[in-house]
């Protein structure tokens, strides 16, 4: 089993794919996503040369998706490599060719799954007393990232999923905005998965984002408390504690490591139960989000969390006509009627880019 950082070990001696094979892959990749209804994504950690494929069918018109850019850690801030960096070169890019990308975000990784038991808790696992988990990143390499982002505008988001790891990330956030204060800087957690409870509150403190994905409380609730135990699990994957700060929560599928299906994601936030409705009334249901929250998690919210509010994410007057049309109305149908939801099309800029057979 190689895990988080071993697996450069194997994956430096597989032939890296062409360029007309990513180019076909991404073009197969946005048409199931639009199969699923889906007008616009967030992609944490796109490398130079996806980025320009990105571009090549984004000027040409081929690509059918609004996608939020991260750059993968490009390195130390100020070395050699990233200074050669042609998006860091750049510098933060918005809403290029007609609103299909933004290239404003770098994504850093702290620490590595739960499942692996490579999250980093501040404490052993409850089922492996010799093991804390790991850190893919140094403290003082996030915080290096989170000052060079306050200072040139870049949007930065973090990968954590244990509590150690999550605190790290709130250190570094918190250290680097001392240095340099800027109001607006919508950082972000990735995943968040794990918190301790005098963490949760610092997320509205600092103004850093919880990004979170509804469908890993399902496909990890079989397990999870056996990693964390009976105490820790109050502050994992603890939406309703959060919202209760007065954060906002972006929802995401985090495909492919879960289904691409936006409306698994609706479903988990509301019911906390997986697609055969299981367990019954939910895990841990008093985290759950109400339908109005869980559809803003996966609408305006999003687009906060991209600085895209003022275009996207509502059906408003002059923003971008995004949408997607459904079989039935999944914020009245019963719980256990949501995930039979079909999309009938769905549209992007007033351009119909699926249309069900």
């Amino acid at each position: 089993m190689f895990v988080d950082n071993a697996n450069g070990l194997v994956y430096r001696v597989i032939p890296a794919p062409t360029r007309a094979d990513t180019r076909k892959a991404i073009l197969a990749a946005v048409a199931e996503a639009n199969r699923w209804g889906l007008t616009g994504i967030h992609d944490p950690g796109a490398s130079a040369a996806t980025i320009g494929i990105y571009e090549e069918l984004a000027k040409a018109e081929s690509y059918n998706l609004r996608n939020y850019v991260m750059l993968s850690d490009p390195g130390a801030p100020g070395s050699a490599v990233v200074l050669a960096n042609p998006y860091i070169q750049r510098g933060p890019q918005s809403a290029l060719y007609d609103g299909h990308l933004w290239i404003r975000a770098i994504k850093l990784y702290a620490d590595g799954a739960l499942g692996s038991r490579g999250a980093a808790l501040l404490a052993p696992y409850s089922d492996d007393s010799s093991n804390s988990g790991l850190l893919v990143s140094t403290p003082q390499h996030i915080e290096a990232w989170a000052e060079t982002g306050l200072r040139t505008g870049f949007q930065i988001n973090v990968h954590a999923i244990g509590d150690r790891g999550n605190r790290i990330v709130l250190d570094a956030f918190d250290s680097a905005l001392r240095k340099v204060p800027k109001a607006d800087h919508r950082f972000r957690i990735e995943h968040a998965q794990i918190l301790s409870p005098e963490d949760v509150p610092r997320f509205a403190r600092l103004g850093v984002i919880p990004s979170m994905q509804a469908t890993h409380q399902t496909s990890d609730m079989g397990w999870a408390e056996a990693r964390v135990g009976p105490q820790r699990i109050g502050g994992a994957y603890a939406w309703r504690l959060l919202l209760n700060t007065g954060v906002v929560i972006p929802n995401g599928t985090d495909f492919p490591v879960e289904e691409v299906n936006p409306l698994l994601t609706f479903h988990a936030a509301v019911t906390r139960q997986n697609p055969s409705n299981q367990p019954a009334g939910g895990w841990y249901p008093e985290q759950k989000m109400t339908r109005e929250e869980a559809l803003q998690s996966m609408t305006i919210w999003p687009a906060y969390a991209g600085f895209q509010e003022a275009i996207l994410g509502s059906l408003t007057p002059g923003k971008y006509a995004d949408f997607v049309i459904l079989d039935r109305d999944i914020m009245q149908v019963p719980d256990t009627e949501i995930l039979g939801t079909r999309v009938i099309s769905t549209w992007i800029g007033g351009k119909r880019v699926y249309e069900a057979k």
